[in-house]
Order: structure tokens, then sequence, then C-alpha cells
């Protein structure tokens, strides 16, 4: 059998994503051949804020290339941030699989080993984050601190807290962990704090619809409990319309056969704060995810989201 062949981006994230994948792939078939290709996508190419402003009209910048690949049959698997990936496939794509997700949450690291909590940041204290659902809920957090847009990979946005002289950067714990630098973390913020972005933490493996051969061989990695949360979140996100540069995110726990379902949408012009918890049987997630969106709307998020297009387009 020829080896498979796995599409990753080049940051040293997505390989490390990618070799994750790998590795469970090679543990579960011994002695089957994996290797991985690497491919540049638009995103890659682009800054924060011009990927900010492109995606106002065009989804899935970090896919797009790799997808293509699939397609073509140059690739056998795609891997990637489950955040990156929209939630309409191209015709002949599947979304084979979630594995486990790491730590969903959002992280602060700090300039100093003093500061331990949010509450520890000084008045008027300086954040970086490129993302607009991060900075509207800090803001909710504590409306004196001062966030400032940055881009790159991990290790450039922690570099930039010398650089631009921040007193820290606010980032996703998973590749924190994935990338061994949890050392670095001097806060995690709960999740009533600030909401995750849909799918945060969890990784997708996408196949061609017609590979059975992949299909077989890749399914061992999925993890149920994290494919049913996290499909929760997408569908909600579909329902609202959103992509992953906008100002909202949601979500799903299941423990102890209890199903909890937290969504947010924030207005990064006049902060106000839309938010829902549901609490059911995590065969009601489906429900959950849809009966939140139509809440949010409701209550007003669609002309949030409009407003913030419209701006991202300026």
């Amino acid at each position: 059998m020829k080896p498979l062949v796995i599409g990753s981006r080049s940051s040293p994230l997505a390989l490390q994503q990618s070799k994750t994948i790998k590795q469970a792939l090679i543990r579960h078939h011994p002695g089957l051949g994996v290797n991985i290709e690497i491919i540049h996508t638009s995103g890659d190419a682009l800054s924060q804020t011009a990927m900010s402003r492109t995606t106002a009209n065009v989804k899935g910048l970090f896919v797009k290339e790799i997808e293509e690949a699939l397609l073509q049959g140059k690739i056998d698997i795609a891997v990637h941030s489950l955040k990156d990936l929209p939630t309409e496939l191209p015709a002949g794509l599947d979304l084979a699989l979630i594995p486990e997700r790491e730590d969903p949450r959002d992280v602060l690291i700090a300039s100093s080993s003093k500061i331990q909590n949010i509450d520890d940041l000084k008045e008027g204290a300086k954040l970086g984050t490129g993302s607009l659902r991060r900075q509207v809920q800090l803001k909710q957090l504590r409306s004196d601190l001062v966030v400032t847009p940055i881009q790159g990979n991990i290790d450039t946005r922690i570099r930039k807290i010398q650089e631009q002289n921040l007193t820290g950067i606010i980032l996703a714990a998973a590749g924190l962990h994935r990338l061994g630098l949890e050392k670095n973390i001097s806060y995690v913020f709960n999740i009533d704090e600030i909401v995750p972005a849909v799918g945060q933490g969890a990784l997708a493996v996408e196949i061609r619809s017609d590979d059975d051969t992949t299909r077989t061989l890749v399914a061992p990695l999925d993890h149920a409990r994290t494919h049913t949360c996290a499909l929760a979140e997408r569908q909600f996100l579909s329902a609202m319309g959103g992509g992953c540069q906008m100002p909202l995110g949601a979500h799903a726990h299941i423990a102890d056969g209890l199903a909890t379902f937290v969504v947010f949408v924030g207005d990064p012009f006049t902060q106000k704060i839309l938010r829902k918890t549901s609490n059911g049987h995590p065969k009601e997630l489906e429900t959950m995810a849809l009966d939140s969106a139509e809440f949010l709307l409701s209550h007003g998020a669609n002309k949030i989201l409009e407003r913030v297009k419209n701006h991202l387009q300026e």
C-alpha cells in the first residue's frame, strides 16, 4: 500500500498538528507509511489586517489550497484547525473525523511573572490580540484595558510582547500545549470570562468523499464526545452566518451526562454583549445550537455582525 499523504500548512503549529495525526495513524496501523506535504495557503500570505478585511467576503483562506490538493489527489488527508474550516465544505470532500479536543480556553501570556490574574494588570494595561472576539470580551472584563492588534505565528506573537512593549498577549491554550509552550501561560480565562471561538482547540481531518480506504484508516482517531460538541458549535456558526473573524464564539461541553452550550456575540463599537447558556441532554445539542442562534439573532446579533462586516469591507 502506498503511503498516505497529509497536507499541512507550513507554520510550526500546523506541522505539529499534522504530526499528531501521523503518529496516531501509525499507532493504530503499525507499518503504515504516512508522509506530510507542506502546502502554502492564501491566509499564510496575508497580514492579520488584510486577512480580516478579506474574510468579510472570502471564507477558508487557510484551507483553500489544501482542499484543492486533496480534490486533485495530490494528498489523501487534510489536517486543519477546526476553527479555520468553513461550515460548508466543497463538493467531493468530507469532514471524516474530529480527534479529542485540546484545552479550548484562551490564555494570557504576561510580560511579568507577577501577573497571574487579569486583576493583576495595571490600569490601562496594553494587551495584544488580533481577534475581535477576544477584544470585546476583554473590554467587558476590564473596560480600562488597551487592546492592540498583533499578527503572526505563536513565537512571533510572544516576541511582540517585548517588541511592542505590551503587558501581555491573548492566545489559545491549545496551540501552546501542542508546541510545549504552556510554561509561558500566566492566566487561563474560564469559559464564562472569554467564550472560545467555534471549534477552538479541536482538529479537523478532511478526506475525499469517495476515498473509502482512507476513511477506514482514519476512523479510529475520531473522538465521539468532541465530535458531537464541535458539530453543534459549527451548526450555531452556520445559523449565525458568521466566520472566524467575527466577534462571536460558542462552546459545547459534555460532562456527567449533561450538555452545556455557551454562546456569545459582541459589538466592538458599542461593547454591547449578547450571551446565552443552555443545558440539556447531549442529544439535544443540535437543538440548543439552533435555539441559541435564533435567540441571539432576535436580540440584535444580526445587526452587530452586519455592522462588523461592513466595517471590514471599508
